[in-house]
């Protein structure tokens, strides 16, 4: 992983490349990012920027007593020159000998006491191939279900002797700990290591939720923040890394919201018809009844978890557009025809009050379906708030 195989954030990307070569480099990063923004991918180029910068040189005694080479710091590596270097190699398959990983784990079985290190293998292939991913994606990769993921005490204690060690080539020995949320009060052991590490250790924090994290280690970490993906750099990377059209690049991006993720899951299941879905609820919602509302409800709940909130999301999206449409008028937006109109027809139905009103009750809905919230009960629940909401029997037709 460069520098170059991140998507966007050229900002960010700048910042760091400066901060190691001016020497500004903090002994404990934060790299804080939502799901999606890249803050992992990041995270992982930047370590391999740092450790594959060359050890000074030693000093040598000659034989009569003196020392013939004073020690010296060699050039600074940039991130273009970075495949010319040995070390190179063993950064790029995550081989290093001073690149270390922490994240999250479950026991293979009961009693064990799980590292990070157990499953080094699998984190090589899954960060290889979907560095993008969130940490649920993680633990569906190592066969948890429903089991919940954890930093352990015993990983604390390994990080603790693996970074007590020398360097073996680099300058610098790096640990990349993903997910520090998931450290609980075993996080306490890390506390002094982090503040008072060893010579020309860095620790690299990569998180999504600030709030869920320790504030004990929180507040002995110099934070970069990682924005939301411009759509323009999603686009791009839908066409060239995932065989996207550049319409179909150009829809998902308005709905992913800066989250090349969740891009990613709806171009997967970008042959479902959303909107006629959406038409058929509007429909049942406002003018079917409850037996209708009670059919779609068992529907929906039918479509699996990340369907539904592909759903949802894709529901947002048209009244997010329908709003702008409203306040600002409809030219100068970058929307396909049918998307336009429904978001005109959704105006006719609902004010901007009421638009937002339904907004945060699918923001709710979502946040409980992460949470494997009961398919049927929630959209029926969802259905009868957006009836009250909108108290306009309408019904959303077609052309």
């Amino acid at each position: 992983m460069q520098f170059k195989d991140v998507i966007g954030q050229q900002a960010v990307k700048q910042h760091l490349v400066e901060m190691l070569e001016q020497n500004r480099l903090s002994h404990a990063l934060l790299f804080l990012g939502k799901e999606g923004y890249g803050a992992l991918p990041l995270a992982l180029a930047f370590a391999q920027l740092i450790v594959c910068q060359p050890a000074p040189s030693p000093v040598v005694e000659d034989l009569f007593g003196g020392m013939s080479a004073l020690e010296t710091k060699p050039s600074f590596i940039g991130p273009e020159n970075l495949e010319e270097q040995d070390a190179y190699q063993r950064a790029a398959q995550l081989i290093h000998p001073d690149l270390h990983f922490s994240y999250p784990i479950i026991p293979r079985k009961p009693g064990d006491k799980p590292k990070s290190s157990d499953y080094i293998a699998e984190w090589r292939e899954f960060v290889k191939q979907s560095p993008y991913s969130n940490v649920y994606d993680w633990l569906q990769y190592i066969g948890a279900e429903n089991k919940q993921g954890n930093i352990t005490a015993e990983e604390c204690n390994d990080i603790m002797r693996q970074l007590s060690l020398k360097s073996f080539e680099s300058e610098y020995k790096v640990l990349l700990l993903w997910m520090p949320e998931y450290l609980g009060k075993e996080g306490n052991k890390l506390l002094k290591l982090i503040e008072e590490p060893p010579p020309n250790t860095i620790f690299i924090l990569v998180a999504a939720d600030e709030e869920q994290i320790l504030p004990t280690i929180l507040s002995r970490c110099q934070l970069v923040k990682i924005p939301m993906l411009e759509n323009k750099d999603i686009e791009e990377a839908l066409v060239a890394r995932a065989n996207a059209t550049t319409e179909n690049a150009l829809q998902i991006a308005a709905i992913a919201e800066g989250n090349y993720r969740e891009a990613l899951q709806i171009l997967q299941h970008n042959e479902e018809d959303w909107q006629g879905l959406l038409k058929e609820w509007l429909n049942s919602t406002l003018r079917g009844g409850p037996v209708a509302q009670v059919k779609f409800a068992d529907e929906a709940s039918k479509l699996g978890r990340e369907k539904q909130k592909q759903f949802l999301r894709y529901f947002n999206h048209l009244i997010g557009q329908s709003i702008r449409i409203k306040v600002l008028g409809a030219n100068g937006f970058a929307m396909a025809d049918n998307e336009l109109d429904f978001a005109l027809r959704l105006n006719k139905i609902a004010s901007v009050s009421q638009q937002q009103a339904i907004i945060e009750e699918l923001d709710k809905a979502s946040y409980y379906i992460e949470r494997n919230a009961n398919g049927k009960m929630l959209f029926m629940a969802l259905t009868l708030r957006m009836y009250h909401i909108i108290q306009n029997k309408v019904v959303v037709g077609t052309r």
